[in-house]
């Protein structure tokens, strides 16, 4: 049986490679991975420009089952410090089991450009540990960030990860993909936000998803989403208390089944009354 998810897990993993990024936190996953243009403390894996945008230190962690097997879960985590000058993050996300092991660890520099523009800079190492029979693999690969802020309730964002593609194996010059990503949020009114993003890796074609978030009372959210090619629904929600935010997701697919993620952010200086 364990050949058979090292077997599995080798595809996953080449399809995650593929990709050159892998989205973490549970508000991005119930939003179909819409989440270029969310300036939270997440935007660590997913855009450094948007974190450009925090005024407060923040920590999240988090914690995806994907397929709802233990062989393909993953532990997520990221820190964003807002200085004088920027906010300086890290973060970390560790994905697999014993057999076949994923690590990406890094450290970012964000900065407020214009008066509604940001950007940001990230530098990764990347690790691949495989079965003792096969070793394992390391490299260094870099991503950037913008994010515009076009009117108080529509922003613009795109990233792009591993912009020098590190290469991933000798053996016909295999590289770990780089991927873009472009997408649009907008508030249509204080309670409901949409997403729209396209998602695009040298080898895949491209991905468009979709989110919706709506505020159903003060401090409770509601999300959902929709991904094409393959096929992925998205749902979710999310709880706010004082300083602490509690999300859920999971998202589904046809022939695979659930992936459920979890997460926890925590604002270490807010003010609160």
């Amino acid at each position: 049986m364990k050949y058979i998810y090292l077997l599995f897990s080798l595809i996953y993993s080449s399809a995650l490679f593929s990709q050159g990024w892998q989205p973490v936190g549970a508000r991005s996953n119930s939003l179909a991975n819409a989440s270029v243009t969310i300036a939270d403390v997440w935007a660590f894996h997913h855009n450094p420009g948007a974190l450009g945008e925090l005024k407060e230190a923040t920590v999240g962690v988090s914690y995806e089952n994907r397929f709802l097997m233990k062989e393909f879960q993953t532990q997520g985590i990221a820190y964003a410090q807002p200085l004088k000058y920027g906010v300086l993050s890290v973060g970390a996300q560790f994905y697999g089991y014993k057999q076949f092991r994923t690590q990406r660890v890094g450290a970012g520099y964000s900065l407020k450009l214009a008066e509604r523009f940001y950007a940001g800079v990230q530098l990764n190492y990347l690790g691949l540990q495989l079965n003792e029979n096969y070793g394992n693999r390391h490299g260094v690969s870099a991503e950037a960030g913008l994010q515009a802020l076009i009117s108080e309730n529509w922003r613009l964002g795109f990233s792009v990860t591993n912009i020098g593609r590190a290469k991933l194996n000798d053996f016909q010059n295999e590289r770990y993909t780089t991927n873009f990503r472009l997408g649009t949020s907008y508030n249509l009114s204080n309670k409901v936000l949409f997403l729209l993003e396209a998602s695009k890796s040298i080898m895949d074609k491209t991905r468009f998803k979709f989110g919706v978030e709506y505020q159903a009372i003060k401090s409770f959210y509601v999300r959902a989403g929709v991904a094409g090619a393959p096929i992925e629904a998205s749902l979710g929600f999310g709880y706010k208390w004082k300083v602490i935010s509690i999300d859920f997701g999971t998202a589904y697919r046809q022939l695979l089944g659930w992936s459920p993620h979890i997460s926890l952010t925590y604002i270490a200086n807010k003010k609160t009354n």
